[in-house]
Protein backbone atom coordinates (compact mmCIF):
# COMPACT_ATOMS: atom_id res chain seq x y z
CA UNK A 1 0.00 0.00 0.00
CA UNK A 2 1.29 3.56 -0.71
CA UNK A 3 1.67 5.80 1.66
CA UNK A 4 1.68 8.82 -0.63
CA UNK A 5 4.93 10.24 0.74
CA UNK A 6 7.44 10.96 -1.58
CA UNK A 7 11.16 12.66 0.12
CA UNK A 8 11.17 14.37 -3.18
CA UNK A 9 8.50 15.68 -3.15
CA UNK A 10 5.37 17.63 -1.43
CA UNK A 11 2.08 15.86 -2.47
CA UNK A 12 -1.14 17.79 -2.79
CA UNK A 13 -4.46 16.86 -3.24
CA UNK A 14 -7.30 19.17 -4.03
CA UNK A 15 -11.04 18.12 -3.96
CA UNK A 16 -13.21 21.40 -5.43
CA UNK A 17 -16.79 20.79 -4.24
CA UNK A 18 -17.61 24.28 -5.81
CA UNK A 19 -16.54 25.21 -9.46
CA UNK A 20 -13.98 28.31 -9.63
CA UNK A 21 -13.30 30.56 -12.25
CA UNK A 22 -9.58 31.17 -11.19
CA UNK A 23 -7.49 28.24 -9.51
CA UNK A 24 -3.77 28.41 -9.22
CA UNK A 25 -0.92 27.53 -7.12
CA UNK A 26 2.42 29.38 -6.64
CA UNK A 27 5.82 28.94 -4.78
CA UNK A 28 6.74 32.24 -3.70
CA UNK A 29 10.61 32.78 -3.75
CA UNK A 30 10.08 36.81 -4.47
CA UNK A 31 7.69 39.47 -3.42
CA UNK A 32 6.35 42.81 -5.22
CA UNK A 33 4.45 44.68 -2.51
CA UNK A 34 3.50 47.31 -4.54
CA UNK A 35 1.51 44.82 -6.63
CA UNK A 36 -1.60 43.30 -5.30
CA UNK A 37 -3.13 39.44 -6.38
CA UNK A 38 -1.04 36.86 -7.98
CA UNK A 39 1.47 39.52 -8.99
CA UNK A 40 2.01 39.98 -5.06
CA UNK A 41 4.45 36.79 -5.79
CA UNK A 42 6.93 38.37 -8.50
CA UNK A 43 8.65 35.34 -8.63
CA UNK A 44 7.30 32.03 -8.19
CA UNK A 45 7.27 28.58 -9.38
CA UNK A 46 3.91 27.48 -10.90
CA UNK A 47 2.85 24.08 -11.26
CA UNK A 48 -0.49 23.13 -13.50
CA UNK A 49 -3.96 22.91 -12.01
CA UNK A 50 -7.06 22.83 -13.93
CA UNK A 51 -9.57 25.05 -12.46
CA UNK A 52 -11.98 22.75 -13.99
CA UNK A 53 -11.53 19.07 -12.16
CA UNK A 54 -13.43 18.16 -9.17
CA UNK A 55 -10.17 16.27 -7.86
CA UNK A 56 -6.46 16.60 -8.43
CA UNK A 57 -3.11 15.54 -7.14
CA UNK A 58 -0.19 17.56 -7.59
CA UNK A 59 3.85 17.10 -6.71
CA UNK A 60 5.90 19.83 -5.98
CA UNK A 61 9.62 19.48 -6.17
CA UNK A 62 11.16 19.02 -2.21
CA UNK A 63 14.46 19.33 -3.29
CA UNK A 64 15.06 23.59 -3.18
CA UNK A 65 11.29 24.39 -2.32
CA UNK A 66 10.63 27.77 -1.87
CA UNK A 67 9.68 29.84 1.41
CA UNK A 68 5.47 28.74 0.92
CA UNK A 69 3.23 27.63 -1.96
CA UNK A 70 -0.05 29.31 -1.96
CA UNK A 71 -3.17 27.79 -3.33
CA UNK A 72 -5.70 30.54 -4.62
CA UNK A 73 -9.34 29.44 -6.09
CA UNK A 74 -12.19 32.35 -7.02
CA UNK A 75 -15.65 30.87 -7.04
CA UNK A 76 -17.91 31.27 -9.74
CA UNK A 77 -20.32 32.89 -9.63
CA UNK A 78 -17.60 35.70 -8.05
CA UNK A 79 -18.17 36.54 -4.25
CA UNK A 80 -15.35 37.87 -2.07
CA UNK A 81 -16.04 35.82 1.30
CA UNK A 82 -16.00 32.54 -0.87
CA UNK A 83 -12.52 33.06 -2.31
CA UNK A 84 -10.14 30.08 -1.44
CA UNK A 85 -7.22 30.40 -0.15
CA UNK A 86 -4.28 28.15 1.45
CA UNK A 87 -0.76 28.80 2.55
CA UNK A 88 1.57 25.89 3.56
CA UNK A 89 5.60 25.26 3.74
CA UNK A 90 7.33 22.01 2.96
CA UNK A 91 7.46 19.97 6.52
CA UNK A 92 8.57 16.58 6.15
CA UNK A 93 6.97 13.89 7.48
CA UNK A 94 4.05 15.77 8.44
CA UNK A 95 0.04 15.63 6.41
CA UNK A 96 -2.40 18.11 6.83
CA UNK A 97 -6.16 17.67 5.45
CA UNK A 98 -8.79 21.03 6.09
CA UNK A 99 -10.69 23.32 3.97
CA UNK A 100 -8.83 26.45 2.17
CA UNK A 101 -10.04 29.11 4.35
CA UNK A 102 -13.75 28.14 3.22
CA UNK A 103 -15.82 25.75 2.66
CA UNK A 104 -15.91 24.11 -1.23
CA UNK A 105 -12.34 23.65 -1.36
CA UNK A 106 -10.85 20.54 0.34
CA UNK A 107 -6.51 19.79 0.67
CA UNK A 108 -4.97 17.52 1.71
CA UNK A 109 -1.43 17.70 2.54
CA UNK A 110 2.07 15.32 2.48
CA UNK A 111 5.23 16.47 3.55
CA UNK A 112 3.78 20.21 4.00
CA UNK A 113 1.80 21.84 6.82
CA UNK A 114 -0.47 25.18 6.28
CA UNK A 115 0.88 28.63 7.42
CA UNK A 116 -2.02 30.42 9.78
CA UNK A 117 -1.82 33.40 11.51
CA UNK A 118 -1.72 36.06 8.47
CA UNK A 119 -4.26 38.39 7.43
CA UNK A 120 -4.85 42.18 7.13
CA UNK A 121 -3.11 42.65 10.48
CA UNK A 122 -0.07 41.28 8.87
CA UNK A 123 0.57 44.46 6.64
CA UNK A 124 2.25 47.25 8.65
CA UNK A 125 0.33 50.06 10.07
CA UNK A 126 2.41 52.79 8.25
CA UNK A 127 2.26 51.17 4.46
CA UNK A 128 0.99 53.94 2.25
CA UNK A 129 -1.13 51.76 0.41
CA UNK A 130 -2.64 49.23 2.94
CA UNK A 131 -5.31 52.71 2.32
CA UNK A 132 -5.96 51.06 -0.82
CA UNK A 133 -9.05 48.83 -0.99
CA UNK A 134 -7.79 46.69 -3.36
CA UNK A 135 -4.06 45.81 -1.56
CA UNK A 136 -5.77 45.70 2.00
CA UNK A 137 -8.79 43.44 1.03
CA UNK A 138 -5.92 41.42 -1.07
CA UNK A 139 -5.44 38.26 1.12
CA UNK A 140 -2.18 37.07 -1.52
CA UNK A 141 -0.66 40.82 -0.20
CA UNK A 142 -1.75 40.46 3.57
CA UNK A 143 0.31 36.53 2.91
CA UNK A 144 3.28 38.96 1.18
CA UNK A 145 3.77 41.26 3.92
CA UNK A 146 3.63 38.05 6.20
CA UNK A 147 6.28 36.43 4.31
CA UNK A 148 8.64 39.60 4.16
CA UNK A 149 8.27 39.50 8.28
CA UNK A 150 8.39 36.05 9.11
CA UNK A 151 10.14 34.06 6.37
CA UNK A 152 12.56 36.93 4.78
CA UNK A 153 10.79 36.05 1.41
CA UNK A 154 13.20 38.81 -0.58
CA UNK A 155 11.79 41.56 -2.73
CA UNK A 156 12.01 41.59 -6.51
CA UNK A 157 14.49 43.19 -8.18
CA UNK A 158 12.97 46.26 -10.27
CA UNK A 159 12.03 46.25 -13.66
CA UNK A 160 14.57 48.13 -15.97
CA UNK A 161 13.85 49.54 -18.57
CA UNK A 162 14.62 47.81 -22.04
CA UNK A 163 14.58 44.63 -20.17
CA UNK A 164 12.69 42.07 -22.29
CA UNK A 165 10.22 39.53 -20.51
CA UNK A 166 9.77 35.92 -20.56
CA UNK A 167 7.76 36.45 -24.11
CA UNK A 168 10.54 38.39 -25.84
CA UNK A 169 8.26 41.97 -24.72
CA UNK A 170 10.21 45.21 -23.89
CA UNK A 171 9.28 46.12 -19.89
CA UNK A 172 9.34 49.76 -19.02
CA UNK A 173 10.24 50.75 -15.22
Amino acid sequence: MESGADPQRVRVEIEARSSYRIMWLAGIRELDLTQHCLRTFADCDKPQIDRRKRHQTLWLPATNPPPAWYLCALPFPWDWPRNAHLAFEYAPGETWEGEAMVRGLRVNLTDAHPIFGWGEHSIPAKEPLRRSRLHRTCRNWQFGWWLRDNRDVPDAPPLTAGKPDEGGQLQFA
